[in-house]
C-alpha cells in the first residue's frame, strides 16, 4: 500500500521546509509574547505568513489574504512541518478563527472590506460577548438588551467569561433586539470597538495567574446600526456557526501536534536517577497513547477539511473535536508535568522552570477550557442526542 502523497505534494513539502529554515527566526516565541505586550513580532510574523501562502490562504487578496485555492494535502502538509519545526504556525483568536469564515460567509461587502484585512493581519483582535451570568449553557436565555435609536443602537447589560477582553480592541456580541420574539429568535449579532463609551470591561483573575477572562457592563452603549453581522433576529443562527469554528480551533490537532514535539524533546532531555525520561517503559507508554490519539484527531481534521471543501455536512466529526481536543490537551500537559517530577510543581518565576513554566500553565488552562466554549458534560449530550439520536436526557417539568 503506498501511502505517499505523490511527487507535487513531496516538492511542496520541500518548499516548506526550506520556508521554514530560512524564516523561522522571525517568528515569535512564548518569551517574546512575555516581553511585547504589543505582540510586535507576531503581527510581522503573520504579515510574512500571508505573503509567503502560509496563512490566511485561502481569503481573497482583494480582503487581504493569499487568495489561494484550498487543498487538503497542502493544508496538512504545512500544519505537520511547522509542528514539525515547532514554529508558529500565524496568529489565531477569536477574530481569525471563528469570526472570518462567518464572515465571509454572511457579511455585506461593506463589513468584508472593513474588517477582513485587518483582522486576518493581527491589527485589530477580537474578543467575544456571549455568556452572561444567567447565560452559560443556556446561551440563549442572555438578556443583554439593544434598541434601535435612529442610526444606533443602544445596548444595556452584561457579559461575563469574555475572553481577552481587556486586550481586544473590537468585540462581536449576541444581544436581545426582538424582546417579544421567542428567544432563540429574538437575538442579534453585532460588531463594536471595545473603547465604546458605556463598555466597562474588568479582569478575573484565574487558577492560571492571569486574567484573561472578563466580565463586561454595557450601558447606553452606542453603536451604529449597520455594524450588525445578519439580519435582526438572525443571530442566534450566527453564533452557533461561530461555536462550530469555535470548538474546532480549541482541538486543533495542528497545535497538539507541535506540542507533542515539544514533549517528546522534552522527555529525551530530562532525567531521573540519571535514566532519560523517554527509556521509562511507563512514561513512554502513555506518550504512544497520547500520540495515537492525536494521529485519530489528525484524520478527523482531514474529514472535516474535505467536508468543507465539497460542501458536505458531518455534524458528528464535527462534535467531537471540542471535547476529545481539550482532553486530550489536558492530558498531554499533565504528562509534561510528571515527567518533570519536582520541576514540575513549580510556578511563576521559579529559575528552575522549563519553557517558562508553559506545562504547568497550559495544564491549568484546558482544565478551564473543559468547561470554557461548551463543558463537558454539554459536549457529551450534543453528541449523543444531535450525533447518535440517542434519546433526550429527561427535562424537568
Amino acid at each position: 500500500m503506498d501511502l505517499s502523497f505523490g511527487e507535487k505534494y513531496d516538492t511542496f513539502r520541500q518548499t516548506v521546509r526550506k520556508f521554514i529554515e530560512e524564516n523561522a527566526h522571525l517568528a515569535p516565541t512564548s518569551a517574546d509574547a512575555d516581553k511585547d505586550g504589543d505582540h510586535a513580532k507576531a503581527k510581522s510574523w503573520q504579515r510574512t505568513l500571508i505573503d509567503a501562502g502560509y496563512a490566511a490562504r485561502t481569503i481573497p487578496k482583494k480582503y487581504g489574504g493569499a487568495g489561494l485555492d484550498p487543498d487538503i494535502l497542502e493544508s496538512r502538509i504545512m500544519a505537520e512541518e511547522f509542528a514539525r519545526a515547532q514554529v508558529s504556525p500565524g496568529l489565531g483568536g477569536g477574530g481569525i478563527s471563528f469570526l472570518v469564515p462567518v464572515l465571509l460567509e454572511k457579511g455585506t461587502d461593506e463589513l468584508k472590506e472593513r474588517f477582513l484585512r485587518p483582522t486576518i493581519r493581527g491589527e485589530m483582535t477580537w474578543c467575544q460577548g456571549y455568556s452572561e451570568p444567567n447565560a452559560g449553557s443556556d446561551l440563549a436565555s442572555l438578556s443583554t438588551r439593544a434598541d434601535l435609536d435612529g442610526d444606533e443602537w443602544v445596548i444595556n447589560g452584561q457579559k461575563i467569561w469574555t475572553s481577552a477582553a481587556k486586550t481586544s480592541n473590537w468585540m462581536f456580541l449576541l444581544v436581545r433586539t426582538e424582546p417579544e420574539a421567542p428567544k432563540h429568535h429574538g437575538i442579534s449579532f453585532l460588531l463594536l470597538p471595545t473603547d465604546t463609551p458605556g463598555v466597562d470591561i474588568r479582569p478575573l483573575k484565574t487558577m492560571t495567574g492571569e486574567s484573561f477572562f472578563n466580565e463586561v457592563f454595557f450601558t447606553d452603549a452606542r453603536v451604529p446600526k449597520d455594524q450588525i453581522l445578519g439580519q435582526r433576529g438572525e443571530g442566534w443562527a450566527i453564533a452557533n456557526a461561530i461555536l462550530r469554528h469555535e470548538r474546532n480551533s480549541l482541538g486543533d490537532p495542528d497545535i497538539s501536534l507541535k506540542r507533542l514535539n515539544t514533549l517528546t524533546e522534552l522527555m529525551q532531555h530530562e532525567t531521573v536517577d540519571g535514566q532519560r525520561i523517554i527509556d521509562n517503559a511507563a512514561y513512554r507508554d502513555r506518550l504512544m497513547q497520547i500520540q495515537g490519539r492525536i494521529m485519530a484527531l489528525r484524520f478527523n481534521d482531514l474529514r472535516l477539511l474535505s467536508a468543507t471543501i465539497n460542501k458536505v455536512d458531518v455534524p458528528l466529526a464535527t462534535m467531537i473535536v471540542k471535547l476529545q481536543g481539550t482532553r486530550l490537551r489536558h492530558d498531554l500537559e499533565g504528562l509534561a508535568v510528571d515527567a518533570l517530577g519536582e520541576l514540575g510543581i513549580l510556578y511563576e518565576d521559579s529559575p528552575y522552570l522549563r519553557d517558562h513554566g508553559s506545562w504547568q500553565h497550559d495544564y491549568m488552562y484546558f482544565l478551564g477550557l473543559m468547561i470554557g466554549g461548551g463543558t463537558t458534560q454539554i459536549q457529551k449530550n450534543i453528541i449523543s442526542e444531535r450525533g447518535l439520536g440517542m434519546p433526550r436526557e429527561p427535562r424537568p417539568a
